[in-house]
Parts: structure tokens; sequence; C-alpha cells
């Protein structure tokens, strides 16, 4: 598995993470919508954490400079 996400990619997705977390957590985001903003904000935060996102590798995109590859 390449690293596919730049460092502001990786910020921009846990800062969104936080966000929908801390919106659920805090009874703001409840029901169905909030069901899927946790599950969205699980996602971003584990594609941050590895660096991958296979959504990047099916299309053929990276945001990773290529010293870091």
């Amino acid at each position: 598995m390449k690293k596919n996400m730049g460092n502001i990619d990786r910020i921009v997705r846990l800062v969104i993470a936080a966000i929908a977390a801390f919106l659920f957590f805090n009874g703001t985001l409840t029901g169905t919508l909030g069901i899927v903003a946790i599950v969205v904000a699980a996602i971003f935060t584990l594609t941050s954490v590895v660096s991958f996102c296979p959504l990047y590798a099916i299309v053929g995109l990276s945001t990773c400079p290529t010293s870091q590859k």
C-alpha cells in the first residue's frame, strides 16, 4: 500500500472527523444522519492515520508529494 494522501489532506480529514464526532456526541446530529456522520468520521480518521485512501487509488489520484511515496 503506497501512501496517496498528503499532510494537508490528512489534517482536513481529521478536522472534519472531529467536527462530525463532536456534533454526534453533542446530540446535534441524531438518527440516521448521525450514524452516517460517525461512520464517515471513522473512515476519515482511519484513512488519515494510514495515509492511504482506497478511492484515491481507484481513480489514480494522489495528494502525497513525490518525495514521500
